[in-house]
């Protein structure tokens, strides 16, 4: 009988299938199917099973034989509008998540709402072969550029790739669509019925689609309600906390007394207000009320606890992981609305009695 090489031997020469089936005694069709990331499905025991295995003889896959072999490397692309937001980072934790369970290896940009930027990354996932592509962000009001994009992710498409959106839908593709514009309709509602009636909205960049769906959703609210957004109370900037405390310096500059509620169309723009109504003396939500939307995590550490519109971010991308990673190639291409919650907190208790003019605070 021939004697098997002590582990030290098999990692100087180099552990094969073989032998990490051996290890974890398994087929050497299951350790396959796991470390080749193969369309059937392997139990959890057996696949940790091998993965122990080829942990401890050093298995090293052949990356260019796997990709000649199943058309496709194991990198799946995730582009945001920027890591460094909480929304996206959340988004794009999840989808880190499901891309290990199918050993693939996450690769995340920043789009900054740049729909060429967009494009130049599928461009390269399509280069590299990449498994799938998931576009997490807003959609701009470019519509060339979008029609170009569009193209450029129906060629991924016919390579074998799987794409998937999270925003506004792209042609072609599989979408996750969160309800902005009907989540800021009902913040509208709920701000009113808890007696608030006169607002300004900080707008984010005006060129972004999340941006207008949520500015737009918000006004339909208020003339519901039988009320308008005055002249000069939406305020465009950027989507960031610097963004929101800026737009609220813009609000104090003006020569006219300060809207007692409002509106940031992200929590991290209303991250920013609050800090800008700090340092002009102004007390939340005793002389101004604020509100956001997404319930970032970070909330948590914010005072008072922000108003909101909650999304389930952490579910988001694990849909679009699943979308990317386990839909057959074959199936249409599906929209998933996914709704938004309204969560009240103290950031908009109203308080009684008109405030002075704050002009000239800026």
């Amino acid at each position: 009988m021939t004697r098997r090489p002590p582990d030290r031997d098999r990692r100087s020469r180099g552990a094969n299938l073989q032998d990490i089936a051996d290890r974890a005694g398994v087929s050497l069709a299951t350790a396959s199917r796991v470390l080749g990331n193969g369309s059937r499905r392997v139990s959890d025991e057996l696949t940790e099973r091998v993965r122990h295995a080829a942990a401890d003889l050093g298995y090293r896959t052949n990356l260019p034989a796997r990709t000649v072999a199943t058309g496709h490397s194991d990198i799946v692309g995730v582009l945001v509008h920027d890591i460094s937001d909480p929304y996206f980072s959340t988004i794009a934790t999840s989808v880190v998540r499901q891309a290990d369970r199918h050993a693939a290896v996450v690769s995340i940009g920043n789009a900054y709402g740049d729909v060429r930027r967009e494009h130049a990354y599928v461009t390269l996932m399509r280069s590299m072969q990449a498994r799938a592509v998931i576009l997490a962000g807003s959609r701009s009001d470019d519509d060339v550029g979008d029609r170009a994009l569009s193209d450029e992710l129906e060629v991924f498409q016919q390579a074998g790739g799987r794409a998937v959106c999270i925003g506004q839908p792209v042609t072609g593709i599989d979408t996750v669509a969160p309800e902005n514009e009907g989540g800021a309709r009902a913040l509208a509602a709920a701000l009113v019925a808890a007696g608030h009636r006169s607002f300004a909205v900080l707008a984010g960049p005006p060129h972004l689609r999340t941006a207008q769906d949520r500015l737009r959703g918000f006004r339909a609210g208020l003339e519901t309600a039988g009320l308008r957004l005055e002249a000069g109370v939406v305020i465009t900037g950027e989507f960031t906390r610097d963004g929101g405390y800026e737009a609220v310096s813009t609000l104090l500059a003006r020569n006219s007394p300060l809207p007692r509620c409002l509106f940031a169309v992200n929590d991290v723009m209303a991250v920013g207000a609050l800090a800008r109504l700090r340092a002009a003396g102004l007390s939340v939500p005793g002389d101004v009320a604020v509100a956001g939307f997404d319930d970032i995590n970070t909330l948590r550490d914010v005072w008072p606890r922000l108003t909101t519109v909650r999304l389930p971010l952490t579910a988001m991308g694990e849909i679009a992981g699943r979308l990317a990673l386990e839909q057959k190639r074959d199936e249409s291409p599906r929209f998933l609305p996914i709704p938004g919650e309204v969560v009240l907190r103290e950031s908009t208790i109203l308080a009684p009695g008109p405030i002075a003019s704050v002009g000239g605070l800026g």
